[in-house]
């Protein structure tokens, strides 16, 4: 994919999900900020982007990634627009409750066609929300320096998408897509 902006990319800063490993999605049914780390993860970053004169920030809304978007816009002097193709993967009846559980079961639907007739999305439900907000974005601004904050599963589906892999490719180089907790990335098309 052709980009025609400068990407970055912002996994949100640690949170109590990722410290006590259980999964968070949309509705928030479990209270999920940014830990102490997590926040001293992002304020680290702020001090990164403020030299990359950013233009815009777009985030997912959930808790997690509000609060990151929100530390980073006061550095910059920017306003966050939060758009629902950033959220996390779609976790159904596993949202709130246990990491290990949720990964056991995913591996039955990993490579159904969509995972919505489970209540909940795979990789190829969050690629297609991914490369839905990308192509929307890189259609509407040009020559801008973006700032794009989620979560690490749409993260590393929305490189794979800029990058034109295919979905084995994306599993792949899985190992190099997947950001850490608040670990800042520049989005390029190439691998």
């Amino acid at each position: 994919m052709k980009l025609n902006n400068i990407y970055f990319l912002l996994r949100h800063g640690q949170a109590r999900s990722n410290k006590y490993n259980f999964v968070s999605c949309w509705p928030e049914k479990v209270y999920n900020p940014l830990t102490e780390k997590g926040l001293r993860e992002i304020k680290t970053v702020a001090v990164k982007l403020k030299k990359e004169k950013i233009d815009l920030i777009f985030a997912s809304d959930l808790l997690r990634t509000k609060q990151t978007a929100e530390i980073i816009a006061k550095k910059l002097g920017l306003n966050t627009i939060f758009d629902k193709k950033l959220r996390e993967i779609e976790f159904g009846k596993f949202n709130g409750g246990s990491g290990e559980k949720w990964e056991d079961f995913f591996e039955t639907i990993r490579n159904k066609k969509s995972g919505k007739s489970y209540g909940m999305e795979n990789y190829k439900d969050v690629r297609k929300k991914a490369k839905t907000f990308i192509e929307k974005i890189n259609k509407k601004y040009k020559n801008k320096k973006i700032l794009i904050v989620s979560h690490g599963c749409v993260l590393f589906s929305l490189q794979a998408v800029v990058k034109n892999l295919t979905e084995k490719g994306e599993m792949c180089h899985r190992k190099n897509l997947i950001l850490k907790t608040g670990e800042l990335r520049n989005l390029i098309s190439n691998i």
